[in-house]
């Protein structure tokens, strides 16, 4: 079968203009949809205390924490990536436009998103799960560093990462909530999860329109964004070693990436399955199996080390 000669790229502007109808109906969608709550009901204030400082309180010390390891771990790596929110919305309201349906949704995600820290953090202070002055000095630094994109290709680009990002921190919340050892944190990021999952599908639908739109473009974005996914706090200090921590304690690993993220994403817009593709878009779908397979194989070896680790350190407990 022969493929199809290259289509005329699509510029930028003429993408935004092309899919600014494709924003305004999945903003009516997602505002209907979507059910407004409050972080402070989420939040067990009657374990809070004051802290030692000007108010004299008691001293923050690890016993406090009702949290586990991998939990506590998590939950900072997860608050401390919602507090770059002003640099996110910096991006993506400097590449979608402020104005029109594309500026309404950029206004509504980043006033949607602010309720993720603030809830993160008032549960890690009034539940006394962290250092305080650890998690501010951990804030100041990771703000000052700021974020930028690796996405800034093309609108396609950030469209197709925030796809797959969106979910990936809706599993990261979700399973940090369960493997949290507590059920009001548990509770609290199921909530969160769930804005991260609508997030999700908008902006995976737009995708899905954008595949419709420029295929071989579009599949050219997602090829590149699957094989260079960063989450977007992978520049905050000791990133490295807590991600090792997550991905031990089963949070968010290799594994957990291949199934639970990209797959569902992948199968759902039939990335791999999609005809009559230009030269561009081909090569595209083809190297994105080849790296599929490879992750898949990346992932089976990681489960098996993780199993043996696992293995050892309950030995050595029994």
């Amino acid at each position: 079968m022969h493929n199809i000669p290259s289509r005329p790229r699509l510029s930028d502007v003429r993408l935004l203009q092309a899919l600014e109808e494709v924003v305004e109906r999945e903003l009516d969608r997602h505002l209907r949809v979507f059910r407004e709550w409050m972080p402070h009901e989420y939040v067990p204030w009657s374990r809070g205390r004051d802290f030692d400082g000007p108010l004299g309180g008691e001293p923050w010390s690890p016993e406090q924490s009702p949290l586990t390891e991998v939990g506590r771990v998590s939950l900072v790596v997860n608050l401390l990536t919602e507090d770059n929110l002003p640099s996110y919305h910096h991006e993506i309201a400097t590449l979608f436009g402020r104005d029109g349906a594309w500026g309404t949704w950029v206004h509504q995600w980043t006033a949607e998103e602010a309720r993720h820290s603030t809830v993160l953090r008032d549960y890690l202070l009034a539940s006394r799960a962290v250092d305080p002055v650890a998690l501010e000095r951990a804030r100041m630094a990771h703000a000052r560093t700021g974020f930028v994109s690796d996405n800034r290709h093309s609108p396609l680009h950030t469209v197709a990462y925030v796809a797959f990002q969106e979910l990936a921190t809706r599993v990261s919340h979700r399973n940090t909530g369960h493997e949290s050892g507590d059920p009001v944190c548990d509770r609290m990021l199921a909530q969160v999860a769930n804005d991260e999952n609508l997030h999700m599908l908008f902006y995976r639908n737009l995708l899905a329109a954008a595949l419709e739109l420029a295929p071989d473009q579009a599949l050219s974005a997602v090829k590149e964004v699957v094989t260079g996914f960063r989450m977007p706090g992978h520049g905050m200090p000791g990133f490295e070693r807590a991600a090792a921590r997550i991905a031990l304690g089963g949070v968010y690993n290799l594994r957990v990436h291949h199934d639970d993220v990209l797959q569902p994403v992948l199968r759902h817009l039939g990335i791999l399955e999609i005809g009559g593709l230009g030269p561009e878009g081909l090569r595209a779908q083809q190297e994105l199996g080849l790296f599929l397979d490879g992750l898949d194989g990346q992932a089976r070896r990681f489960d098996e080390r993780r199993a043996a680790i696992l293995s050892r350190r309950s030995s050595k407990t029994g």
